[in-house]
């Protein structure tokens, strides 16, 4: 809503919009000393009194600058529109990086001699880096500011490119990876809030699709034009990775000289603590919710580790551009699983997206076994599309009733679960690959998506109606993820 004139009518505004009285509060505080006041402010799903930046785009006008208030919001506007253009940029190549690097795989095994066991490495090393940062680091930027945070995960993706640029020993590949990881959770946590914070105010729905699913066309673009480079292109260890820094650099040049969102605060040191909790009226949700993360993420992992010795050996092709596309095919489908699972109950939308998600492996299975590229690439679309479906149903579950002070910890819990999926199953697999042919670990992720369809079939339930009376509930579009999509590696 607007708000415009004394402080006094602000909050009377505030209350006949339904404002819970400690938000007028905290509006009466922080407006003290103040004569004019021009902004606005989302009363239907208000950030936390003490989240910097809460009351946004707010001018403080005294009694000496009453004659523009008008000029003064018309450049705050422009000011935000720079911040959340840069915001998308920097959130679409920071993801680019991170995908640039799986059309490469097949080059580092004909090269250099990898093995899938150690490739299946680096997944774990950048899934723990992503999970560890989004823990500890999620709220970072709350205290020290969106710009500064922002710009450090940059900088952690430019030092990871720069260290893939000379690649020759599974040491380095684990390394550059593990630094993509902390950019990118450095990134999922400080970005999306940037987002969330300049986003205009119309349409409404333009900060939640940008800074969820800024992510998956960050990952498809990176996955597609390092396929298109390296097949193309001079240079094809090192030129994806240049492009990559330039785009990076460019984004925390256009972050730089943006304008900052959140006012720096104390507490950082405190919010490294991690907090994990799943509130006690969601917590039977709990084990169906893990069997979706696991299954669905597991599957996530085994296209970063093995679909690029699968499309090889298997599916008889050795273009880096269709491995991109591969990748692309099972990671971007999801943008459009995601709404359609919005139209059934969270358990009704879990049980039909693992059904499909199983349906999509059986597919894959096939078409490895076949040599079909064609079935193999639809295949993973419909194992894409449904995992939207299942995680964003899960996540809505959990999320049912949520207050304020709920989020975090369970979006620490779920990410926990998430990223825990997608590295112990590398881990085990990445050994066993040792041992077992690629057909055979692409039998036992479909076995794991079997146990996991039917114990959600079985066991899926929905929230438990809500009898508290809280005004802050949400949806889960209320709020973007602060690992913005849930559904990306």
């Amino acid at each position: 809503m607007i708000l415009s004139g004394t402080p006094g009518h602000a909050q009377d505004a505030l209350k006949q919009a339904g404002a819970s009285t400690t938000d007028i509060g905290s509006v009466r505080t922080w407006l003290t000393g103040t004569s004019t006041v021009r902004g606005y402010v989302d009363v239907r799903n208000p950030k936390p009194p003490e989240t910097p930046g809460w009351f946004r785009t707010i001018e403080r006008h005294g009694s000496m600058q009453n004659g523009a208030p008008a000029l003064n919001q018309a450049r705050r506007g422009r000011t935000l529109r720079l911040a959340f253009l840069s915001a998308v940029v920097s959130l679409v190549a920071a993801f680019a990086a991170v995908g640039s690097t799986i059309p490469l795989f097949n080059i580092y095994r004909a090269e250099d001699g990898f093995t899938n066991a150690g490739i299946s490495m680096t997944v774990v090393a950048y899934s723990a880096a992503t999970l560890t940062t989004l823990l500890m680091m999620g709220r970072l930027s709350n205290h020290l500011g969106r710009r500064p945070t922002s710009i450090a995960s940059l900088g952690l993706l430019v030092l990871g490119c720069l260290l893939l640029l000379n690649v020759h020993d599974i040491g380095i590949l684990i390394a550059g990876r593990l630094l993509m990881g902390l950019g990118a959770g450095l990134a999922s946590s400080s970005l999306t809030s940037y987002i969330v914070d300049a986003a205009p105010a119309r349409p409404a729905w333009l900060a939640s699709v940008a800074s969820s699913q800024t992510v998956m066309l960050g990952l498809a673009v990176g996955a597609i034009a390092s396929g298109a480079l390296v097949q193309f292109g001079p240079w094809p260890r090192e030129l994806i990775y240049l492009v990559a820094v330039g785009f990076l650099l460019l984004s925390a040049a256009l972050v730089a000289v943006s304008p900052e969102t959140a006012t720096p605060s104390p507490g950082a040191w405190r919010s490294l603590l991690p907090r994990v909790r799943v509130p006690a009226r969601v917590r039977h949700l709990l084990p169906v919710a893990a069997a979706v993360f696991l299954a669905t993420w597991a599957t996530g992992a085994f296209y970063q580790a093995f679909v690029p010795a699968v499309v090889e050996e298997q599916l008889h092709t050795r273009s880096p551009l269709v491995l991109g596309l591969v990748f692309a095919a099972y990671m971007a489908p999801s943008v459009l699983g995601a709404p359609l699972g919005g139209r059934f109950t969270s358990a009704a939308a879990q049980r039909l997206g693992m059904i499909i998600f199983l349906a999509g492996w059986i597919g894959i299975i096939t078409a490895i076994a076949t040599g079909a590229l064609v079935l193999f690439i639809a295949a993973t679309i419909v194992a894409g599309a449904s995992q939207g479906i299942a995680i964003s149903a899960a996540t809505r579950g959990l999320l049912h009733g949520s207050t304020l002070a709920d989020r975090a910890p369970i979006f620490s819990a779920i990410y926990l679960l998430c990223y825990s999926g997608a590295a112990f199953p590398s881990l085990i697999s990445g050994e066993l690959s040792r041992t077992f042919s690629l057909p055979q670990l692409a039998l036992g992720y479909g076995g794991l998506a079997i146990v996991a369809t039917l114990f959600t079939v079985l066991a899926a339930r929905n929230p438990h109606p809500d009898t508290s009376g809280n005004g802050q509930h949400m949806n889960i579009h209320d709020e973007p993820h602060r690992h913005p999509d849930l559904t990306r590696p």
